[in-house]
């Protein structure tokens, strides 16, 4: 075990924090330093601005003095990403370092903002956040469902405002509202509560608030995710969005029916104040009595002074039974007026219908009728010698075209089988051109294929070296001693073994190796009776 180092010197805490404060102010002075604005609330009571510096991995306490932030041409904003100039520091109140800042330069959103902005954009363009999509606030909820977390301040504030305004019944479902999973905890209460039945054993709440206090960005983010979102736009129950204070502005402030600044105003807007809707009630009752009485009174006189200036029902059928009585005292002498009028026409008409008269007027009409028939059969014959004559004629000129049509086809035969001729000469001349251009590639491709072909080189005298493969051999070195090769010739192949040379012998001269005829070349098929190899083969025999 060490013993205690009794020699080290001791440190109060004031002295140690000193010591360390004026070690980093020596070591980095003034530093430029590029991060996001996270957690700015204003300005605090006393002119100086507190905040935080950040990037992807790290964070920094930042602190403006009152008269640098009056002089800074940008202030700070949350979520913005800057360059700060300052210096940095220790607090030895909470042992932690800091930057004091003295001046600030933009340099864009921040990520988060940049991704918060892009989401907006695209939900946005869906229709999720159109106005024509949103519902009216009942006036006056049975049930109240919050979507919030069951052991903070927001609960509380929620029901301790109700109770004050308008007791309800208020069913909480209780979430996380931060940190990981939060956001599907959220979107699940919202379709949960829009999955209770109606008039089932939990009663469906006809308004929601989803709601949550304070905090950074950061804390807020659960509720800008699109899973939270989309699933308040689908909220069959109208719903109010509560997060936040009331400069916090979140992607479900804009899908939700109505926005709130802060949990208590969610809380006024989902109820109004019992007294004021009583006395308001009451009021409302009061006119109506007051407007009906008046009325009702109004009706009286009116019907009072339409009494007195209306006839009586004796003065209004007096003249009616007048002229009734009148009319009744008339209408025997009508009647029989009438009867005899109509007698005496019926008489003077009876004595005009005699039989002569009416002998008379058929033959009138039987003579009519005869000369109406004569004049049809003239009109009947005229009509058909005319319609005979635009047919002969019409036949006349249909013929001729007939033949004329007849001799244009003619013509156009002759023309076409003369050009048909003359097509199928210069086609002949051209299949033959044709060919005998095919058949001369033809013959120099096979010429250029002879040229090119090792057979012909196999017939002037060489060999072709392959291995236990089968394939070419190119190089002596590639021969191994006591390797199986083969040799083919223009007429055939012939097995062989290499021995232990190191090389291939050079080539000789054509006079110092003469062709072999070709009753001394090998039969491939009877390889036993290989002769001797010549003096410039080397020893692969």
């Amino acid at each position: 075990m060490d013993e205690p180092r009794l020699n080290i010197p001791e440190w109060t805490v004031s002295e140690l924090s000193s010591a360390l404060k004026r070690t980093v102010e020596d070591a980095f002075g003034h530093v430029r330093v590029r991060g996001e604005i996270s957690g700015f609330r204003g300005v605090h009571s006393s002119g100086h601005a507190y905040f935080a510096l950040k990037d992807e991995s790290a964070r920094i306490d930042a602190v403006v003095w009152r008269t640098a932030f009056a002089r800074m041409r940008v202030k700070p904003e949350e979520g913005l990403e800057v360059i700060a100039t300052g210096r940095l520091t220790t607090y030895p109140g909470r042992s932690t370092y800091q930057i004091v800042i003295e001046t600030l330069e933009p340099a864009g959103l921040g990520a988060l903002m940049a991704l918060l902005e892009q989401r907006k954009q695209a939900l946005a363009a869906e229709g999720l956040f159109d106005e024509a999509r949103k519902q009216l606030l009942p006036s006056l909820p049975n049930v109240i469902g919050v979507v919030t977390s069951p052991t903070g301040a927001v609960i509380r504030d929620i029901l301790h405002r109700l109770a004050d305004r308008f007791p309800r019944p208020v069913l909480v479902w209780p979430v996380r509202v931060q940190g990981e999973g939060a956001a599907e905890e959220i979107a699940a209460a919202i379709r949960g509560f829009n999955a209770l039945p109606e008039g089932g054993p939990i009663p469906r709440p006809d308004l929601l608030i989803v709601a949550r206090g304070g905090g950074s960005i950061e804390d807020l983010w659960a509720f800008n995710e699109e899973v939270v979102v989309r699933a308040a736009a689908d909220s069959d129950i109208a719903l109010i969005s509560a997060v936040g204070h009331e400069t916090d502005v979140t992607l479900i402030d804009f899908a939700a029916d109505r926005r709130a600044p802060t949990p208590t105003a969610a809380a006024e807007m989902a109820v109004p104040v019992r007294s004021e809707l009583l006395a308001r009630v009451d009021g409302l009752g009061r006119r109506v009595l007051t407007c009906w009485t008046r009325t009702q009174e109004a009706r009286r006189v009116a019907l009072r002074s339409a009494a007195r200036a209306l006839p009586t029902a004796d003065a209004l059928f007096a003249v009616s039974r007048q002229r009734l009585d009148g009319a009744a005292g008339r209408l025997p002498r009508a009647l029989l007026a009438g009867a005899h009028r109509h007698r005496s026409d019926f008489s003077r008409i009876a004595a005009r219908l005699t039989p002569l008269v009416l002998r008379s007027r058929v033959a009138r009409e039987r003579e009519r009728l005869a000369v109406l028939s004569g004049r049809t059969l003239r009109s009947l014959r005229v009509r058909s010698e005319r319609r005979r004559d635009r047919f002969t004629a019409a036949s006349g000129r249909l013929t001729a075209a007939l033949r004329a049509a007849l001799a244009a086809h003619r013509q156009a035969l002759v023309r076409d089988r003369e050009r048909i001729a003359a097509l199928s000469s210069r086609a002949a001349r051209a299949s033959r051109g044709l060919l005998a251009e095919r058949r001369a590639r033809l013959a120099r491709a096979g010429q250029l294929l002879a040229a090119l072909s090792y057979t012909g080189v196999l017939a002037r005298g060489f060999a072709l070296v392959r291995g236990p493969d089968d394939r070419p051999l190119r190089s002596a070195a590639a021969v191994v001693a006591g390797q199986r090769l083969s040799l083919q010739f223009s007429d055939g192949r012939v097995g062989a073994t290499a021995d232990g040379g190191t090389g291939a012998t050079p080539p000789t001269s054509p006079q110092a190796s003469p062709q072999p005829s070709p009753q001394e070349r090998p039969n491939p098929a009877r390889p036993g009776r290989r002769k001797a190899p010549a003096a410039g083969q080397g020893t692969l025999f």
